[in-house]
C-alpha cells in the first residue's frame, strides 16, 4: 500500500478517517472513492502523485471504513448533497483552501458538487463519467433498458428485502458488483478482500440504503443539506479545469460522459479508456494519475 500516514479529523457531523502520502507542502490532491469501494482504490495512484510532488489525501466516505458519525441521532444520509458538504468540511478541518479533487462513483459526485457550487476551492477536477450529479426531479424517468438492467441493485435496495440482503450478504453482494461492473478486470476478485473491511462500518447499510432511496424520491433527505440540494437541482455549470475519464467497459449504466458536456464551461479534456470498467483508479492507475497531474498547471 502506498499511503504512508493515517489520520482523523472532526467535522461538524463526522469523525473522518483518511490516508495520506507525499509532501504536506506539495499540491493538495483529494481522492474520493465510490460505492462499494474504499481508499485502497487509490494505492497505486497515490504513489504516482506523491512522486510528482503532490500531497495526496484520501478520506473514507461516510459509512465506510473508520469514518464515524459524531451524534447517534444524526440521519445516516447518503444523499449527494451530504457527500459534497463532507468534502468541504474535510477541507475546512485540514485548513486546505484549494485542492485538485478527483473521484469516481459517489466520490466523483462529491467532487463535481464542490467544483460546481464552491469553485474557489477547486483548482482542478477529475471526474469519471462526467457531470454525474443527480437531477432528482427526473429520477422517475426511464432510461435505455440495457442500462436499467444493470441498476438492479438500486431497485433491490428500495425494498426491505434488499436492505436485509445487504446486511446479511454484503461481502458476496459487493464482490459481485465489483466483478460485474468491471467485466474485463481479471483482478477484481483478488483485490476485493483488501477493501471488504471498510464495508463493515456500522453505518454502511443505513447510508447506502438511504442513498439509493433518496435519489428516487423514496426517502426524505437530511434538512441540513436542503440548501445544497436546491442548488444542485439547478444543474449548475462547472467552470474549473476538468478532465473527464470515461470507462470503455463499464458494467453499470452506459456511456454518458459526453451527455453532460454542456455543463462544463471551463478548460476541458475527455478521454475514453478502452477495456476499463467502473473502478478506474484501481484498474488503470497510470491514466488516472496522469489526468490529475495534467491539472497541476492547468490544462
Amino acid at each position: 500500500m502506498s499511503f504512508t500516514s493515517f489520520g482523523r479529523i472532526e467535522t461538524p457531523v463526522l469523525d473522518i478517517g483518511y490516508e495520506s502520502a507525499g509532501d504536506p507542502g506539495g499540491t493538495p490532491v483529494i481522492l474520493l472513492h465510490g460505492f462499494p469501494y474504499d481508499v485502497r482504490a487509490y494505492d497505486d495512484v497515490a504513489a504516482i502523485l506523491a512522486g510528482q510532488g503532490a500531497f495526496v489525501l484520501a478520506p473514507y466516505l461516510r459509512g465506510f471504513g473508520p469514518t464515524r458519525f459524531l451524534d447517534p441521532t444524526t440521519i445516516r444520509s447518503g444523499q449527494q448533497a451530504a457527500l459534497g458538504q463532507d468534502l468541504i468540511d474535510f477541507m475546512d478541518a485540514l485548513n486546505i483552501e484549494q485542492a485538485v479533487v478527483a473521484g469516481y462513483d459517489w466520490g466523483g459526485r462529491a467532487a463535481c458538487i464542490v467544483a460546481a457550487l464552491d469553485p474557489g476551492r477547486v483548482t482542478g477536477l477529475v471526474s469519471v463519467g462526467g457531470y454525474n450529479m443527480h437531477n432528482l426531479a427526473r429520477s422517475g424517468e426511464p432510461v435505455n433498458p440495457e442500462w436499467e438492467r444493470s441498476y438492479w441493485y438500486q431497485y433491490y435496495f428500495h425494498s426491505e428485502r434488499g436492505r436485509r440482503g445487504l446486511e446479511r450478504n454484503r461481502d458476496e453482494l459487493c464482490e459481485l458488483l465489483w466483478r460485474t461492473w468491471s467485466p474485463a478486470w481479471g483482478g477484481a476478485r483478488q483485490a476485493f478482500p483488501a477493501s471488504a473491511p471498510s464495508l463493515h462500518n456500522p453505518d454502511f447499510v443505513d447510508v447506502v440504503i438511504h442513498s439509493y432511496r433518496h435519489r428516487y424520491g423514496l426517502a426524505d433527505g437530511d434538512p441540513r443539506y436542503q440548501r445544497f440540494e436546491d442548488l444542485i437541482a439547478q444543474e449548475p455549470r462547472i467552470t474549473v479545469p476538468t478532465v473527464v475519464l470515461e470507462s470503455g467497459d463499464d458494467g453499470v449504466g452506459g456511456p454518458a460522459a459526453m451527455a453532460g458536456r454542456d455543463h462544463f464551461t471551463g478548460p476541458y479534456s475527455h478521454s475514453v479508456l478502452p477495456g476499463i470498467g467502473h473502478n478506474v483508479p484501481q484498474e488503470n492507475p497510470t491514466a488516472f494519475a496522469q489526468a490529475v497531474v495534467s491539472l497541476f498547471d492547468g490544462l
